[in-house]
C-alpha cells in the first residue's frame, strides 16, 4: 500500500533517507531499561546537561539558575504563565528566553519557559522543540535522530545520568510520609 501525504493540493516533499531504529543502535545500553531520553545540548556556547527530551511535554523549559550562571537574567522576557504537570500540581513560571541550540550542527532557536523551582533537569525540550527540529525520539534505543542538510544526525541518550537522577531522586524521597 502506498500513502501520498497532500497539503493545500500540491504533494509534500519526502525526504530521501528514512529515519530508523535497529538493534544495533541499542549496543552498548544496559538492558532491559526504563530509562528517561536525556541528552547534554549546546545552547548558545554553554554545554548544558541534564536535558530532559519529552515529547509529552507542551512546552520547552529551562531553570532559572542555568540562565543565572550563564549570565543571561537579564534576556529574560516578561510573561507569566501557569504550568501543570501530570499530578496538576502547578509553577508560575518566571518569564520566557529565546536561546538558539545548536543539535549536532542543526541551529534552531528555541522558546524556552523560565522556572525558578526543584526540577531535576536544567532544560526540558518538549514538543515545540522536538517538532521544530523533525526530531524523532527512541527512548528504547536512548537516541534521537532528525534530518539536515547533511543527512541523518543523532544524538545518544546518557543512560547513566539518566540512572545516577534516578537514585538521587529516589533516595531524596524516602521517609518522606505520603497521605492519599
Amino acid at each position: 500500500m502506498k500513502v501520498l501525504v497532500t497539503h493545500s493540493k500540491r504533494l509534500r516533499e519526502v525526504a530521501e533517507e528514512d529515519i530508523t531504529f535497529t538493534e544495533e543502535d541499542v549496543d552498548g545500553l544496559l538492558l532491559p531499561h526504563n530509562d528517561a531520553l536525556v541528552i547534554s545540548s549546546n545552547v548558545l556556547d554553554f554545554k548544558i546537561k541534564r536535558v530532559l527530551v519529552d515529547p509529552e511535554s507542551s512546552t520547552n523549559i529551562i531553570q532559572w539558575r542555568v540562565l543565572e550562571k550563564a549570565n543571561l537574567i537579564r534576556s529574560i522576557i516578561s510573561a507569566t504563565k501557569l504550568l501543570a504537570g501530570f499530578n496538576l500540581a502547578s509553577v508560575t513560571t518566571q518569564g520566557e528566553i529565546l536561546l538558539p541550540t545548536n543539535a549536532e550542527g542543526a541551529m534552531k532557536t528555541a522558546l524556552l519557559e523560565v522556572v525558578d523551582g526543584d526540577m531535576g533537569y536544567n532544560i526540558i525540550l518538549g514538543r515545540p522543540w522536538v517538532h521544530e527540529m523533525k526530531v524523532v525520539p527512541s527512548t528504547y534505543h536512548q537516541l534521537l535522530k532528525f534530518p539536515t542538510p547533511e543527512g541523518i544526525k543523532q544524538i545518544r541518550g546518557y543512560q547513566t545520568a539518566t540512572r545516577e537522577m534516578n537514585t538521587i531522586s529516589i533516595s531524596s524521597s524516602k521517609g518522606k510520609e505520603h497521605t492519599a
